[in-house]
């Protein structure tokens, strides 16, 4: 954990755990409860907490993009687009972050 915070695409990697557990969160547990049990004081926070989270991954993916060199079409774009899909950036975290070398 400790060698993940030291560099952006380990920050990267844990902002998108985050963001990917939050999604999750706010999909399956606080929608339902608003929706389905009437009972909508989840939405709120999840909803805000998962905001910013989708912020920083977007901010942090851009910062990582250009720091690795990665070509839009080829890379960037994969990766901004599993935020916004339910377990995407738990399988771009196994498929393209946990890969990358850092000096």
């Amino acid at each position: 954990m400790k060698n993940l915070l030291q560099t952006n695409t380990g920050r990267l990697r844990i902002i998108g755990f985050l963001e990917g557990t939050s999604l999750l969160i706010l999909l399956f547990i606080a929608m339902p409860m608003k929706y389905i049990f009437e009972m909508p004081f989840l939405t709120r926070p999840v909803g805000t907490v998962h905001g910013a989270l989708f912020l920083l991954f977007i901010f942090n993916t851009l910062s990582v993009g250009v720091e690795q060199n990665w070509k839009f079409k080829n890379t960037t774009w994969k990766v901004l687009l599993a935020c916004v899909i339910p377990f995407g950036t738990f399988y771009i975290d196994s498929k393209i972050l946990s890969k990358i070398k850092n000096e």
